[in-house]
């Protein structure tokens, strides 16, 4: 085999599949980036057998071959290769010995057996939807904050792509709050229920442009899905089981409504922060009074009492949070006011516009009034 690249090209296709290397296995050749010239196409691929990414790379077929090559050297060379436009040759033999070379570098690096490594698995493309790149990215933003980290709870490391008509609804929890964001879809679609594991969806947002002229294309298969954009495929496999019945836990009755400038909101939380670590875990104390928010936290570093305006309707409350869940949720809303429903202190605050594009709910933490 033999390939002639550009470096950033090149290095570009690297970083896009190398999200899908795992950082522990004990299967060397799923710690490699598959390099194939199948169809007449460059084709660089990373498959950790849980997800896996592959992307066409722009170059120049002077052999055909396919090999599997180290990933994190091969990233390295590429990485300290020379700038400029001098290309980067890429040759290997029947032995796998692999020569990268530029201007006046030259590597020799001993390769894989490029038949050995685990393809993708195929994906029938017949249930699919069409959204934008930046609808997509948005949505994973605004949602994926709110996974659960602890790895006993499968279900919580995922999140919920539900489609009905012409919404996609993404869902996260993790036992303290939950994140609903709903996207309109340009067709209408049939219904979808998926669990993606929110590694998948991480590292798709890092790879998805943000263009909103862009599209993704989602396909939907038992086990997998598979995210299709630009020169780019993203497989992986769903998790299995029932979501959380999350409908019950959504209320739309109050007592309490109140709406605020959210940047005054989140300055005054901010501040609050500094006074709270994590081993304190004291709350942040919203007393809310006809046009006011009070804020206030007492800490063993302190104390800090804050005010901002505010429009109430209904009855007074005092309520206690987490003051870290309220600037995730406060720090993915694009409106300038943002508006809190709650019920009494013991039950959960929702964060929502008035369509419900975005839904975030929040559950209070025990205080003591002083």
């Amino acid at each position: 085999m033999k390939l002639q690249f550009k470096k950033d090209e090149l290095l570009n296709g690297i970083n896009i599949v190398s999200k899908a290397i795992p950082s522990r296995t004990t299967m060397s050749i799923l710690e490699c980036i598959l390099i194939d010239t199948n169809n007449n196409e460059i084709k660089l691929t990373g498959n950790d057998m849980e997800l896996g990414i592959e992307t066409k790379v722009q170059g120049s077929i002077l052999e055909h071959g396919k090999i599997a090559l180290e990933a994190k050297l091969f990233y390295e060379i590429i990485r300290k290769l020379p700038d400029g436009e001098s290309p980067v040759t890429i040759t290997s033999d029947n032995q796998f010995n692999t020569v990268i070379e530029c201007e006046n570098a030259v590597f020799n690096i001993q390769g894989h057996d490029g038949e050995e490594f685990s393809y993708l698995p195929y994906i029938e493309r017949e249930k699919y939807i069409c959204l934008s790149q930046f609808s997509l990215k948005e949505a994973i933003r605004q949602t994926i904050f709110s996974i659960s980290l602890n790895d006993s709870n499968k279900m919580m490391g995922g999140e919920l792509l539900e489609v009905k008509d012409n919404t996609l609804k993404f869902v996260s929890l993790d036992g303290h709050r939950i994140s609903i964001r709903n996207i309109k879809l340009k067709d209408h679609y049939e219904d979808q229920k998926v669990i993606v594991p929110g590694k998948t969806l991480s590292e798709i947002s890092k790879i998805l442009t943000g263009d909103n002229e862009k599209e993704v294309l989602i396909f939907f298969s038992k086990n997998h899905v598979l995210f299709e954009f630009e020169d780019t495929m993203v497989v992986s496999r769903l998790i299995e089981g029932e979501y959380f019945k999350i409908d019950h836990m959504l209320s739309s009755d109050y007592e309490t409504k109140v709406t605020i400038n959210k940047k005054d909101f989140m300055d005054n939380i901010d501040r609050a922060m500094i006074l709270i670590r994590d081993s304190d875990r004291k709350p942040i104390i919203l007393n809310v009074e006809d046009n006011n928010v009070n804020m206030k936290v007492k800490s063993s570093f302190g104390s800090m009492n804050a005010n901002a305006m505010a429009y109430k309707t209904g009855t007074d409350i005092m309520i206690a949070f987490n003051p870290k869940f309220l600037l995730d949720a406060l720090r993915v809303i694009d409106d300038e006011d943002v508006t809190l429903y709650m019920m009494n202190p013991k039950s959960p605050c929702f964060i929502k516009d008035e369509e419900e594009n975005y839904i975030y709910l929040i559950l209070p933490v025990n205080f003591i009034s002083e």
